[in-house]
């Protein structure tokens, strides 16, 4: 399997998601880490099942939860490039690398 990689904004998207979980909810922070480690981990086994959004990029979505994973697989690696919000923003990664 090929590693897989966060850009720093996606890092932060994750971070701040669970965070805003747990403040709503004990544990439900933990619940959406768990999720969004769930489907990268199956983005990592099998990288090309989900849809392409945009050229070469590829939105797995996080059950139970209104996020998506977008990450573009390379050679050599998966670049997750975002962990978005489903309703807020759906174009903020755009641009990133």
């Amino acid at each position: 399997m090929k590693p897989v990689i966060f850009v720093s904004l996606a890092e932060q998207e994750f971070t701040q998601a669970a965070v805003f979980y747990q403040s709503r909810v004990s544990g439900l922070g933990a619940a959406f880490k768990l999720a969004v480690e769930v489907a990268v981990h199956r983005v990592q086994r099998h990288p090309r099942a989900w849809p392409m959004v945009r050229p070469g990029v590829r939105r797995k979505n996080v059950a139970r939860f209104p996020y998506g994973i977008l990450y573009r697989e390379h050679a050599d690696k998966i670049v997750v490039l975002a962990v978005m919000h489903l309703h807020r923003h759906p174009d903020c990664w755009i641009g990133r690398q």
